[in-house]
């Protein structure tokens, strides 16, 4: 008997119940590719929190959030049983049309699976 991997998983939306996300997995390869496409980023968000005047945290909080959609455009395969104005939602509409309360608990399972604890998950 071979072991078995699947490298997506479906996970149930617990906000809305007939919404079910498809994530990717973590693998080693995967971990490589998402580091190498957050790297900068997270550079560039420590410099400006580190920064005391104001358009530094706002420049923070605006590249953090350039960094949540690269997780979800990284980690989001799919999404089902949705609607964004009128047509099934695919990844790039719900991040860009969708419900915002839909691409943060994306986001959280994303991270979850990325092995963030709660604190790095907010950031």
């Amino acid at each position: 008997m071979s072991a078995i991997w699947e490298s997506r998983k479906i996970v149930r939306s617990e906000l809305r119940p007939d919404v079910e996300y498809d994530v990717a997995r973590m693998s080693f390869g995967r971990r490589l590719e998402l580091m190498k496409k957050i790297r900068d980023l997270a550079a560039r968000i420590e410099f400006f929190e580190a920064g005391q005047a104001e358009s530094n945290r706002m420049e923070a909080s605006l590249l953090a959030g350039e960094m949540d959609r690269v997780f979800l455009e990284w980690g989001l395969q799919g999404v089902s049983g949705l609607e964004v104005d009128g047509a099934p939602a695919s990844v790039a509409a719900l991040i860009e049309n969708g419900p915002e309360d839909l691409v943060h608990e994306a986001l959280g399972i994303i991270k979850a699976e990325c092995g963030l604890n709660e604190a790095e998950r907010k950031n």
